[in-house]
């Protein structure tokens, strides 16, 4: 029978949460189905993940363990879910809509012969077929598309769905799988890894996000943001406008072509509320939106807001934590 696939993308042995957010979406998916899941690990050496794995999902384990796999580079990872793809038949192959996981899918579709849909929002079973609801024409609309071959290869978008609990008491398998790999797969040498700075919050993991958008009016509108960030242990993110102006870096973007987030707290400032920056928030708790535009889109969708000028409000508000020992950096 043929199982759901996922891979199990991982960083210096430690797997993200987005991986267990698809892992959520594969056994629903596979339960639809009436067939089971299937995790591909590729790395150098594995620790515990495996059995992580079942406990949060799987029923099999495909263990591809090689020393020149301990680093993620494209070729020969794609080499090895090739290969066990085509001797797998799976029903449909899943990953997080990382960089990774969106690079692997194409290159993977193309390998099989078949398509991918990325960002997926919504996934479900209809007459045996796999249905996607993703955004299109960056986040205008949404589109219902569905892969005519097998495997079908999805990315799911981070923060979409829930990560499931784990049962410490699943059973599963472990399978080891042995690989030989052509030299010529590999084409690029990984050097090092440069770590983001340190004591930043990460955008996916953060409870408070406090966001800002052309309002802030260039690159030095941010630090209010920052110091308001600094003060409730929150989270900074940006608009694509802003990003594209380039007064701050991408790794801030949330929205349609950035970041999926769900914190309990997004606090918009001097962001319109443009439906690309919408569908970044995805089961955010509490919207506080600050912007001198009573007109402004973002107000719709705020449970608070505000009408008047960040650089009067978010300084105001920094103080006011500062003054109740509240501020936590």
């Amino acid at each position: 029978m043929s199982h759901v696939w996922i891979w199990l993308e991982q960083f210096q042995g430690k797997i993200p949460s987005i991986v267990w957010e698809t892992m959520g979406v594969a056994r629903r998916l596979a339960d639809a189905l009436g067939t089971g899941v299937t995790a591909v690990w590729i790395g150098g050496t594995i620790a515990d993940q495996a059995e992580e794995a079942i406990a949060m999902g799987a029923d099999v384990v495909q263990v591809v363990e090689h020393p020149a796999l301990a680093d993620f580079r494209f070729e020969p990872y794609l080499a090895v879910l090739t290969r066990l793809a085509k001797e797998g038949a799976p029903r449909a192959i899943l990953m997080g809509s990382t960089a990774r996981g969106r690079e692997l899918a194409g290159g993977l579709a193309a390998e099989l012969g078949t398509a991918t849909l990325v960002d997926a929002l919504e996934v479900s079973v209809e007459d045996g077929r796999v249905i996607v609801v993703r955004p299109i024409y960056e986040g205008k609309l949404f589109a219902r598309a569905y892969v005519e071959r097998s495997p079908a290869i999805l990315t799911i978008r981070g923060r979409a769905f829930p990560k499931p609990d784990p049962d410490p008491g699943r059973k599963g398998e472990i399978r080891r799988v042995s690989v030989e790999l052509d030299p010529s797969v590999f084409s690029t040498e990984v050097l090092e890894w440069i770590q983001e700075a340190e004591g930043e919050i990460s955008l996916n993991e953060a409870r408070i996000v406090v966001g800002g958008g052309r309002g802030v009016g260039g690159p030095e509108g941010f630090e209010p943001l920052r110091e308001l960030a600094r003060a409730l242990g929150a989270a900074l993110g940006a608009t694509r406008a802003v990003v594209d102006a380039g007064w701050i870096p991408y790794k801030y973007q949330v929205g349609q072509t950035g970041k999926t987030i769900s914190p309990d707290l997004y606090i918009a400032c001097g962001i319109s509320g443009a439906i690309q920056h919408l569908s970044g928030l995805r089961g955010v708790k509490v919207i506080v939106a600050i912007n001198k535009d009573p007109e402004a889109p973002i107000f719709k969708v705020a449970r608070y807001g505000v009408v008047d000028d960040l650089f009067r409000i978010v300084p105001a508000l920094t103080a006011e934590l500062r003054r109740r020992g509240l501020a936590k950096g």
